[in-house]
C-alpha cells in the first residue's frame, strides 16, 4: 500500500478534488478516476464507508490529520447505502463482508443479497442489527419494510443469523440462575449444584476461593438456557416455562411461588420483577433483556413501596461480615436514613443510636456510611424533596447490600473488607496498564506520521491529508 500526503485549503473542498490530486499524486492509472472512491480509516486501521464525491471533507467529517483510503469501487449514490455484513456466529473485527443496496431494498431482498454474498444457504436466516457494544441487536421483523423506513443507514452493520424470524410480540431471554449465600444449609446446597452441573455449565463470576467469610461482592450465575415467550405472558408463566428447562430439573423447585425474578445487568441481578400475575410487557424488558431465578426459602408477597435489602452484620475485631440476610423495608413513610436505621435497628434487635449501616458497591468495592448526620449536612445544601436515598449518592434500589455495624463491640469507622483491598489494587493496577497502552498507541501513532512527513500540528495555512492506496499497477 502506497502512502500520499494531500494538502488542502479549507475543508469546504469537495471529496471528488482531493480524489483526483492523490491518483494525480501517486501517478495512478487514470482510469482509476471513473472507479475509485475516498475511505476513511479509523484509529484500528479498519476502512469506514465511502464518502460521496459531492461531500464536502466538512460534511464527510475528515479531520486534520486524518487518513483514508483510496479504494477500487464507486462511492454509494445519494440513494444507496453502504452496509457492512457478518454472521452472528463469526464477529470480531475483520470479519465484515460489504455492500452496496438501494435504500428502498426490502429486508427480505437485503437478506437474499447478503446470504448469496457471503455463500450462505436455506430460508430458515434473519437480520439483525448490530448494537453499540458489538453484539447482536433487534431483529428486523418487518421483511417487507424498506430498509429507509426501518432508518438503516450507511455504514451500519447487519448480522446474519441462522433460524426462524421470532414472531412478533415474543421474547427471547437467556435464564441464568442466582443463588446468594444466606444460610450455611444453602451454600452447601450451592457446591452441591456446582457438582451437578460441573459438565457443561456456563458460569459467571465464580464465587472467590480463600477469602475469610462470605463476602458482598460474591456473585455467581449459572446459566440455565434460553426461554421463548410472548409478551402478553405472566411473570408465573415465565417461572414455569423457565423450570421446564432441561437444566432446571436438577434443581428439584418445588413451587414457582419461591422463585424471585431478577433482570441482569453487567453480570449481576439488577432490578427485581415483582408481581406474579403481571404481564411481561408492563416490564419493558426489550429483546436483549437477561434474568436469572432466585431460589427463596418461603413465599413472599412484597408490595409497591417494599424495597429488599441484603443486610450483613460485621464480625466484631474482624475485616468480614456474616452471611446476607434479606430485610424489606416498607419506604410509605419515606425513603429517608433515618426510617431505614429503625428498620435495621427493630430487625436485629439493637438500639438505634448503636448501630451504624452503609451501602456497599461492589464495582468500586467501597461502602458509603448512611447516617441520618449526612442527611441533615445534606438538606442544608439541597431541597427538602431530594432528601431521599433514591437519589444520589446513595441511590438505593432492591438488591442493595447493607452492612452493619454494632457500636457496641465494634466502634471502628471502617467497613471495608480483604476483599476490598484487593479489589482496589487490581482496579488500580488495570488502569495504570491502560495508561501505559494509550502512552504506546500514541508514541506509535506519532512515529507513523513522522516517517510519512505528516506534521503532527500543521503550521501554514493548509492541513494535511494522508491517502493509503493499493497497487493497481
Amino acid at each position: 500500500m502506497g502512502l500520499a500526503t494531500v494538502s488542502f485549503l479549507d475543508f469546504n473542498q469537495v471529496v471528488f478534488d482531493i480524489r483526483i490530486k492523490a491518483i494525480k499524486e501517486l501517478k495512478l492509472m487514470k482510469e482509476l478516476a471513473e472507479n475509485s472512491c475516498l475511505r476513511p480509516i479509523d484509529r484500528n486501521g479498519k476502512l469506514l464507508c465511502p464518502v460521496p464525491d459531492t461531500s464536502t471533507l466538512e460534511e464527510a467529517e475528515v479531520k486534520m490529520g486524518s487518513s483514508v483510503g483510496l479504494c477500487l469501487g464507486k462511492p454509494p449514490t445519494s440513494s444507496q447505502l453502504f452496509l457492512f455484513f457478518a454472521l452472528e456466529t463469526d464477529i470480531h473485527p475483520g470479519a465484515e463482508m460489504e455492500v452496496i443496496v438501494e435504500e428502498t431494498l426490502s429486508v427480505r431482498d437485503c437478506l437474499k443479497i447478503m446470504l448469496q454474498k457471503s455463500g450462505q444457504q436455506g430460508e430458515m436466516w434473519h437480520l439483525r442489527k448490530m448494537d453499540w457494544c458489538y453484539e447482536a441487536g433487534e431483529p428486523l421483523c418487518e421483511e417487507d419494510a424498506t430498509l429507509k423506513e426501518l432508518m438503516i443507514r450507511s455504514g451500519d452493520t447487519l448480522l446474519l443469523t441462522e433460524g426462524k424470524l421470532p414472531p412478533s410480540g415474543h421474547l427471547k431471554m437467556p435464564i441464568w440462575w442466582y443463588q446468594p449465600a444466606r444460610l450455611s444449609g444453602h451454600r452447601e446446597g450451592w457446591d452441591r449444584l456446582n457438582c451437578a452441573f460441573s459438565q457443561g455449565s456456563i458460569w459467571r463470576d465464580a464465587p472467590t476461593q480463600g477469602a475469610p467469610g462470605p463476602e458482598p461482592a460474591e456473585v455467581s450465575l449459572l446459566y440455565l438456557g434460553d426461554v421463548e415467550i410472548s409478551e402478553e405472558a405472566t411473570l408465573v408463566e415465565l417461572k414455569s416455562q423457565a423450570m421446564a428447562l432441561p437444566s432446571a430439573s436438577k434443581l428439584a423447585v418445588q413451587s414457582t411461588a419461591l422463585l424471585r425474578v431478577w433482570t441482569v445487568e453487567s453480570k449481576r441481578p439488577s432490578r427485581l420483577l415483582r408481581t406474579n400475575w403481571r404481564q411481561l410487557k408492563e416490564y419493558r424488558l426489550g429483546r436483549r433483556a437477561e434474568l436469572c431465578l432466585e431460589l427463596l426459602q418461603k413465599e413472599e408477597d412484597l408490595g409497591p413501596r417494599d424495597v429488599l435489602l441484603r443486610t450483613q452484620l460485621r464480625i466484631p475485631g474482624e475485616r468480614a461480615y456474616s452471611v446476607a440476610t434479606d430485610l424489606v423495608w416498607d419506604t410509605t413513610r419515606g425513603w429517608t436514613a433515618g426510617s431505614l436505621r429503625q428498620r435495621v435497628a427493630d430487625v436485629y434487635s439493637l438500639p438505634v443510636e448503636k448501630i451504624e449501616i452503609a451501602k456497599y458497591f461492589p464495582e468500586k468495592f467501597e461502602w458509603l456510611p448512611i447516617s441520618s448526620w449526612n442527611q441533615q449536612v445534606a438538606k442544608r445544601k439541597k431541597k427538602k424533596n431530594q432528601d431521599t436515598l433514591q437519589g444520589g449518592p446513595y441511590y438505593l434500589k432492591d438488591g442493595d447490600t447493607i452492612g452493619i455495624k454494632n457500636l457496641l463491640f465494634d466502634d471502628n469507622d471502617d467497613f471495608s473488607t480483604i476483599r476490598d483491598d484487593i479489589g482496589k489494587e487490581n482496579q488500580k493496577r488495570l488502569a495504570q496498564e491502560k495508561k501505559k497502552s494509550r502512552e504506546v498507541q500514541r508514541a506509535q501513532s506519532s512515529d507513523v506520521f513522522s516517517n510519512a512527513g505528516m506534521p503532527t500540528r500543521p503550521r501554514g495555512p493548509e492541513a494535511s491529508l494522508s491517502i493509503h492506496v493499493a497497487s493497481f499497477r
